[in-house]
């Protein structure tokens, strides 16, 4: 595709050439501002270079799928074997070159109002301990950026934990700090229903962002090192979020907003200011967030899931009305190249520096094409150099990033310690 620049006359060569520059080196020009949106196809030079990566997955549900589908037995659902049904197995993470993954210890927002959050949350934790028991010879527990790096190439997947909402606290400091010490090393600060102290991005603000509890949440996970999670959270929360931190923050399953207009997504705005933060915005795969048809039809998608759930509150009755409207709202799947727009987007806004990746596999219902399960990671770095990334770009966003931002909440947390004694 060729591009013809047509300039007034009277603009000065410094402007010029800073156009063409800004074009040029913005990553993703190479191939033009429509990529090719056919099959991506591996190459030896792909497969060679996603060897050479620290791949790191910002979210991984299985946790919850193991809990939904095996009840939570690792009998009725051995990972070491082929699991069709699952996007995420061993054999599929290893094809992969999964070298990190943070594995999330969902519970549902609504178990909040049975004051069941943190005991359902430590069931999660724990089954997250027994599979890294279960499979030592794939998986060790990760404490520290330096365990990630020592445990991968030992030739194992480095495993941390993260909360996926701050109901899981129940507005407690004192849990907070138990779950640090059980291996959470994030915490995502809501999830599809607002808090007392920090407003979802799927619910009515009860805060206006964070309330000042909130505030001592965040500086408390500075102090722990456990990494602030802005996915879920409004974009007030987000914004409060990035005045009130000392660390680097990160969104650790969500997407651009610019591309897929969805609140679940991350808008420009604040994209740069997870820059200035030195944050990372991890990619999120769901296609009711990364396509843009598609985040349109799942505008309403937390708010139908809440109506439905007070409307029947059995299990069985809410499922089959749920699985009912979902039907009647079948979203577009979209493809890998959707994915990558995102990861494009917030690279050009925020920084190569500021992007990774975090697929919710095994949380979402419907992927895009080339990105059905953890075997598929290589085809985002062929698309990467598709783009015309450099190979030192496509490192920092598999993993290097997520290193970086793990490293300086780490140097963080032990000067806001040390000021405490």
């Amino acid at each position: 595709m060729k591009f013809v620049f047509s300039l007034p006359v009277s603009m000065s060569n410094h402007l010029f050439l800073g156009l063409v520059f800004s074009f040029i080196i913005a990553p993703g020009f190479l191939m033009g501002e429509q990529p090719n949106r056919k099959p991506v196809v591996l190459t030896e030079r792909a497969k060679k270079l996603h060897q050479q990566c620290l791949v790191i997955d910002g979210h991984n549900d299985l946790p919850w799928t193991m809990r939904e589908k095996a009840a939570s037995s690792f009998k009725q659902a051995d990972i070491s074997k082929p699991q069709p049904k699952f996007h995420t197995d061993i054999p599929r993470l290893k094809q992969g070159n999964v070298g990190a993954q943070f594995w999330s210890a969902y519970v549902p927002s609504e178990t909040r109002l049975e004051r069941r959050s943190a005991h359902y949350t430590l069931e999660q934790i724990d089954l997250i301990h027994r599979m890294i028991k279960r499979y030592p010879d794939t998986f060790e527990m990760a404490a520290t950026a330096d365990d990630i790096e020592r445990i991968h190439k030992s030739g194992k997947i480095a495993s941390m934990i993260g909360v996926e909402g701050g109901h899981a606290i129940e507005n407690s400091l004192s849990l907070l700090r138990v779950f640090y010490g059980l291996g959470v090393r994030y915490m995502t600060l809501t999830h599809s229903d607002s808090l007392d102290w920090a407003d979802s991005a799927t619910d009515v603000a009860k805060n206006r962002g964070l309330s000042p509890f909130g505030e001592e949440v965040v500086l408390t996970m500075n102090q722990l090192g456990m990494l602030v999670d802005i996915s879920h959270v409004s974009s007030e929360t987000m914004d409060d979020v990035l005045r009130v931190s000392q660390a680097p923050i990160i969104a650790s399953h969500s997407s651009a907003r610019a591309i897929a207009n969805h609140v679940r997504n991350v808008p420009d705005d604040i994209l740069r200011k997870v820059k200035q933060n030195g944050g990372v915005v991890m990619v999120n795969y769901f296609s009711g967030f990364v396509v843009p048809e598609s985040a349109k039809l799942m505008t309403d998608m937390f708010q139908i899931r809440r109506e439905l759930k007070q409307k029947f509150p059995k299990d069985s009755d809410f499922n089959r009305e749920y699985n009912r409207w979902k039907s009647s709202h079948k979203m577009k799947p979209g493809t890998i190249h959707d994915v990558v727009d995102h990861i494009d987007h917030i690279a050009k806004v925020a920084g190569v520096a500021h992007v990774g990746i975090g697929s919710d596999f095994d949380g979402v219902s419907t992927l895009p094409t080339q990105l059905e399960d953890v075997a598929t990671y290589p085809l985002i770095t062929q698309a990467l150099l598709d783009r015309g990334y450099t190979d030192s770009q496509i490192k920092k966003i598999m993993g290097g990033n997520l290193m970086r931002v793990l490293r300086e909440a780490e140097r963080v947390s032990k000067r806001l310690q040390n000021n405490t004694e």
